[in-house]
């Protein structure tokens, strides 16, 4: 499987209100965002921008990318650890700091990924397949800032 892979998204302004970008509180923020095949995602800027909250903004897609990735890198690295999960949810965030001057970076993101695994005897394996996770997930390493992991690994109960 190695090659390059390439991606490609729509993204279209659905948030002219009638006069365009004459001003700045003149515009909706509101994108629409589309993958051919896949149901459209309604998305804005983040609220302090002048967004719509229930819309997905870019930095919730950012941490929701590097949380799943690391979740389906972390599945994998488990079957090939042996160890078999049985459940895994993620309560990720990440800090994002403005500049000043209009613009801004994340600092970090954190996950903090809860296993449950089918038995005790996985739990040292399944703590381990978080750092090989990190190695293979390809939104952490293609991000400038770090990924930490917080992961908690509990055991199904019988």
């Amino acid at each position: 499987m190695w090659g390059e892979h390439r991606y490609a998204v729509r993204s279209t302004w659905t948030g002219d209100r009638g006069t365009g970008t004459s001003g700045y509180r003149d515009y909706d923020r509101a994108v629409t965002i589309e993958i051919d095949g896949k149901p459209a995602l309604a998305a804005s800027a983040d609220k302090p921008f002048r967004g719509d909250p229930s819309r997905w903004n870019p930095e919730d897609m950012l941490v929701a990318a590097l949380s799943e990735c690391h979740l389906l890198s972390y599945l994998h690295a488990c079957v090939q650890a042996g160890v078999v999960v049985v459940g895994y949810e993620d309560e990720a965030s990440g800090l994002m700091v403005e500049d000043g001057r209009g613009g801004g970076a994340f600092r970090e993101v954190v996950l903090r990924p809860r296993v449950t695994v089918a038995d005790a005897s996985m739990t040292d394996a399944a703590t381990a397949a978080h750092a090989q996770a990190a190695e293979w997930c390809f939104i952490a390493n293609s991000v400038n800032f770090p990924v930490r992991h917080e992961p908690t690994i509990v055991v199904a109960s019988s």
